[in-house]
């Protein structure tokens, strides 16, 4: 009886190996967020390259510590990899990849419980509806958190955690944006979607001191095109 529950024991190990094996967790796949595959239209668009620093600040409490960004010189070499075909398609438009990434620096005054904001000077809209956002990260491998701040599509803000800074170089970071984030109003198609307002860092009580550097390259998303393209030629915009 032992040996029969011994045996059975360890098939069950072995089918939940092979079951973990065969399920890898990664990163979010569009095609299951939010709708049916048959009625979507699935593309990867750049949101913003980082290129140029006036158009992003920085902040955080005056008594928590001291922020600034500036551009930095260099690029992921991964991302004309990874995101080959969305670069390439830039390329026959006139839109390099672009050689500069976006550097931002903390020094912190004293250890505290505290965050700050990485954030362009006005919100970025992305168009139709979107799926997921990544962004090429350096974190220095800190325990901070990183989070980025969308406003739906009547206005309200909100705040998805995209991942811990606990790694060495650059790695792409990528959040889904959940169907209970509004992005249309099915009696208007004319304008829908949702704007990246910017992004949030809370730090790790532990290791608020010194100096933190983290650097940001080619903000982009996978949103679903299908109604932008199947909307009517003759139809009259509500912006009036």
């Amino acid at each position: 009886m032992k040996k029969i529950i011994v045996i059975f024991t360890l098939m069950i190990m072995v089918i939940s190996l092979l079951a973990a094996q065969n399920n890898e967790v990664g990163e979010p796949d569009p095609e299951f967020i939010g709708r049916d595959a048959a009625q979507q239209k699935l593309v990867s668009v750049t949101v913003n390259d980082f290129e140029d620093p006036s158009y992003w600040t920085a902040s955080m409490a005056i008594d928590q510590g001291f922020i600034s960004v500036r551009r930095r010189e260099g690029a992921p070499e991964a991302k004309f990899e990874t995101d080959k075909e969305r670069l390439d398609e830039q390329e026959k438009v006139g839109i390099g990849a672009g050689n500069f990434v976006l550097g931002t620096k903390v020094e912190f005054f004293r250890r505290a419980i505290t965050a700050f904001y990485v954030y362009p000077v006005k919100p970025l809209p992305v168009p139709g509806i979107t799926k997921t956002i990544s962004v090429w990260v350096i974190g220095r491998n800190f325990n901070h958190i990183l989070k980025v701040v969308l406003e739906d599509y009547y206005g309200e803000r909100h705040e998805l955690t995209i991942g811990k800074l606990n790694f060495i170089g650059w790695k792409k970071m990528t959040v889904a944006v959940p169907p209970t984030l509004i992005q249309s109003d099915f009696h208007y198609t004319a304008s829908m979607g949702l704007k990246v307002v910017g992004f949030k860092v809370e730090c790790e009580l532990l290791e608020t001191f010194g100096k933190f550097y983290i650097y940001f390259d080619d903000l982009c998303a996978v949103t679903d095109l299908f109604q932008e393209t199947h909307r009517d030629k003759d139809d009259i915009p509500d912006d009036w």
